[in-house]
């Protein structure tokens, strides 16, 4: 169907504000966004609809055009609701970008265009459709009216005759009909659709397991791979939820084919939902940890969680313990950001495998800066226990129990050119603790890093001596000590670039090895071998002594 049909459309309540030369765009599907940046969820020929909910003030509009126009959709619906009039600014973003503008009737519900559009895609090639589309409405409704993706799923077994399950990418359940999967045919279709995906094999991808065809289809990004300016697989491989059937979809006519990908719109619905949700939870997590990480008063960080205890652990009041987790994602080359990727991963890791349903990662928080991930995890108590400090919580996470479950469909995500490291910390019960765990589970990622294997993950208690005394360092002697030896070399690399400091930690990371090192740094061994004299008459230090190196690997480690 074309634009055009849906502006004569009475009933969907359209206004066109721009781009009337562009009504003859072909749309091939919905999707409803208040994401920054939803491109990692478009394929192209969308018509997107937002509530302007991630709009703060006019110099928004034009980026989130750009990205929709860059994606190729086809046009955007604003509704009115929120802001009663369409800020000028994102009219005349979109007229720059040559994306058509409409303007949704406050009294027209986004679901009501989402089942027109998706009914007219469909058209008469997958008439039995419309049972599916009739119930989506339940989709976006709250309370026990709702049900998510099950109410979908259920449609397909009563009206089709399927039997279908959405998968996270670990493999854990999300919503299914019928009997649930077991845990080892779920990590086997996990791992299969994600191979599927990495190797560039076109959906939908089948695999028989113990005599069963499963059909699997993505719910996020379908096509995206071959679009022009698409992103990068390995950006959404990772997080990507999937649909699997019990059917050979190798049989199917084209028809009964668009059925299924109408259906995965339906779903991704709910997805929209749940990231929208962690918004909230993610902004917490950021605002807590920078303060950890600035060295705010533990009275400052405190009251940050009694603020974040509610949202995390809903009426059960502040958590008397907490856990940090710590990922890393990587991948060969370093041209793929893997810190978004990471947060995702480490969000579903985080939940019980054997729990279903879109909604258990609503106690986790989760923050990303660089290429870590960072979460907050609160654990608490059983009613009536009364748990010391030294001995923490019986439920604390445990690192080889995150991965055991998930590893394999991960290994498969991450094929040969990624790799997941992860560190858990004890658990703490103050705010005190935090900055300390932080650390911790920081060193234990790189202990995990240090492993072979493509899914590595090491706990608090498998760290050296020296490692673990660093976090429980009192913040005075954190101070002085690490003054006492770098505050010259950065007064001198402020005044002068010389980058002192990141030549001692290559140089130690390199175990003194002149060469390794100056290839690492891209210098002559020469300049080298400058810097290095130059941070010794600096600090009155003599970097071939192993006493004076241990002194300055600990400073860097505490700064």
């Amino acid at each position: 169907m074309r634009l055009r049909a849906l502006l004569e459309t009475e009933a969907l309540g359209l206004r066109l504000l721009g781009g009337e030369e562009e009504l003859d765009r072909t749309v091939r599907g919905v999707m409803t966004t208040d994401l920054r940046d939803p491109s990692r969820y478009l394929s192209g020929g969308e018509l997107v609809l937002t509530g302007l909910a991630w709009r703060r003030n006019s110099a928004d509009s034009e980026p989130f055009v750009r990205i929709l126009a860059g994606a190729g959709v086809a046009g955007l619906a604003a509704g009115e609701a929120e802001l009663a009039d369409i800020p000028d600014d994102l009219v005349s973003a979109c007229v720059r970008n040559r994306l058509p503008l409409f303007a949704v009737n406050e009294n027209v519900a986004f679901a009501t265009i989402t089942e027109y559009v998706v009914r007219q895609v469909s058209g008469e090639r997958a008439g039995d459709l419309a049972a599916v589309v009739d119930r989506h409405r339940r989709l976006m409704t709250s309370g026990p009216a709702g049900g998510g993706p099950d109410v979908v799923l259920d449609l397909l077994t009563t009206d089709l005759d399927l039997r279908a399950w959405v998968l996270s990418p670990t493999g854990r359940q999300i919503a299914g009909a019928g009997e649930p999967l077991t845990p080892g045919v779920c990590a086997a279709l996990a791992s299969e659709h994600m191979a599927a995906v990495r190797t560039g094999r076109r959906g939908p991808h089948r695999i028989s397991l113990q005599g069963i065809t499963y059909s699997l289809f993505p719910i996020r990004g379908v096509g995206r791979a071959s679009a022009p300016g698409a992103r990068d697989v390995r950006e959404s491989v990772l997080s990507d939820w999937l649909l699997a059937v019990e059917a050979d979809a190798g049989d199917w006519p084209a028809e009964r084919l668009d059925l299924l990908q109408g259906v995965t719109q339906l779903i991704a619905v709910e997805r929209d939902r749940r990231d929208a949700a962690r918004t909230v939870r993610r902004r917490l997590a950021q605002e807590v940890l920078e303060l950890v990480q600035t060295g705010a008063p533990p009275a400052e960080i405190a009251a940050r969680l009694r603020v974040a205890a509610p949202v995390l652990l809903p009426g059960l009041g502040t958590a008397p313990h907490w856990q940090v987790v710590v990922a890393r994602v990587d991948w060969e080359g370093g041209d793929i950001p893997g810190g978004p990727v990471a947060q995702s991963l480490l969000e579903e890791i985080l939940v019980d495998p054997s729990v279903s349903g879109p909604e258990p990662s609503d106690r986790i928080a989760v923050a990303h800066a660089g290429d870590e991930a960072i979460a907050l995890v609160p654990l608490p108590a059983p009613a009536g226990d009364t748990l010391g400090e030294e001995r923490g919580p019986d439920n604390a996470l445990h690192a080889d129990a995150l991965l055991a479950a998930v590893r394999e469909p991960l290994a498969a995500g991450l094929a040969d050119d990624g790799r997941l490291t992860l560190g858990v910390s004890a658990a703490v019960h103050s705010a005190e603790g935090l900055r300390g765990a932080l650390e911790e589970a920081r060193h234990a990622r790189r202990v995990a890093a240090a492993r072979p294997g493509r899914v590595c993950a090491a706990g608090h208690h498998e760290l050296a001596s020296h490692v673990l005394l660093l976090p429980f360092v009192p913040d005075d002697v954190r101070r002085a000590f690490t003054a006492r030896l770098l505050d010259p070399l950065r007064d001198y690399d402020r005044r002068h670039r010389a980058e002192l400091i990141p030549t001692l930690e290559a140089f130690l990371d390199c175990d003194g090895s002149w060469t390794r090192c100056a290839t690492r740094l891209h210098l002559h061994v020469n300049t080298l071998r400058y810097r290095v004299g130059r941070i010794e008459q600096l600090t009155a230090r003599d970097l071939s002594r192993l006493e004076d190196k241990l002194d300055f690997f600990l400073a860097l480690r505490m700064s």
